[in-house]
């Protein structure tokens, strides 16, 4: 454990070491901006983060590939991979670390939205629910988790890092369009896809609604394409 988190604050300085962190984290705010003003300060519409979070996932879509693309491969590319593999550090403490200071930094991208709410306190009159509020950021949170996990697998199975980014693109691009392909899927097949969908469980949360069973999915997730990456570098250990 403690060399994981050596890994992981490795990682998560050298995210703001280098230009290419900053510009993540201006990317996924100009996102966020935009989306918060169109669902909020538009005629008519109400004052809620309803439509902010029901959009997190594709606000994502651009920016997990982009912070996960070089977790693993970057260390391929540079051959800075060698000497962990030959160190002690186990496959699984480096999988670890690598993911934990992505989503480190990913919780840091997020913690700027806050603002949003406090704006949401000062002009809405009722004020609006904590509830909805706090399971719409414990989805963002359980979505990056998901995209993060993805993007360390990719990583991991390449040294290219543009080739991890669109590995990891297509990938989310698939759990996000999965509702809308289940229809024309065999019928045996369709169950199943439809139980990998991530939109309907991302708009449950965006109602307020907190259902273990997607929490537990997002984990659930997250913690097997970790178990894969672990096994990717495992063999690149072995070979």
């Amino acid at each position: 454990m403690r060399t994981a988190l050596t890994i992981a604050s490795r990682e998560l300085g050298s995210y703001f070491r280098t230009p290419a962190g900053w510009v993540i984290v201006a990317l996924y705010l100009f996102l966020a901006g935009v989306v918060f003003t169109l669902s909020v300060f538009m005629p008519g519409r109400p004052a809620s983060l309803r439509d902010f979070f029901a959009v997190s996932g594709w606000l994502l879509l651009p920016v997990a590939p982009a912070i996960s693309m070089r977790l693993i491969a970057e260390e391929l590319r540079s051959g800075t991979i060698e000497p962990l593999m030959t160190s002690p550090v186990g496959s699984a403490s480096l999988v670890l670390g690598k993911f934990a200071g992505a989503c480190v930094f990913m919780l840091a991208m997020l913690a700027p939205t806050a603002a949003y709410v406090v704006v949401l306190y000062r002009t809405a009159e009722p004020a609006p629910d904590p509830g909805p509020i706090a399971a719409g950021y414990l989805c963002l949170a359980l979505v990056g988790s998901l995209s993060l996990s993805i993007g360390t697998l990719a990583s991991a199975l390449t040294s290219n890092a543009t080739l991890a980014f669109m590995m990891t693109l297509f990938g989310l691009l698939g759990l996000l369009f999965v509702p809308s392909a289940a229809p024309f899927a065999p019928a045996a097949i369709r169950p199943a896809l439809m139980a990998l969908a991530v939109t309907p469980r991302i708009g449950d949360f965006a109602k307020g609604v907190v259902d273990t069973a997607h929490v537990a999915f997002f984990l659930g997730a997250s913690a097997w394409f970790l178990l894969l990456a672990v096994a990717a570098v495992e063999i690149r250990r072995w070979r």
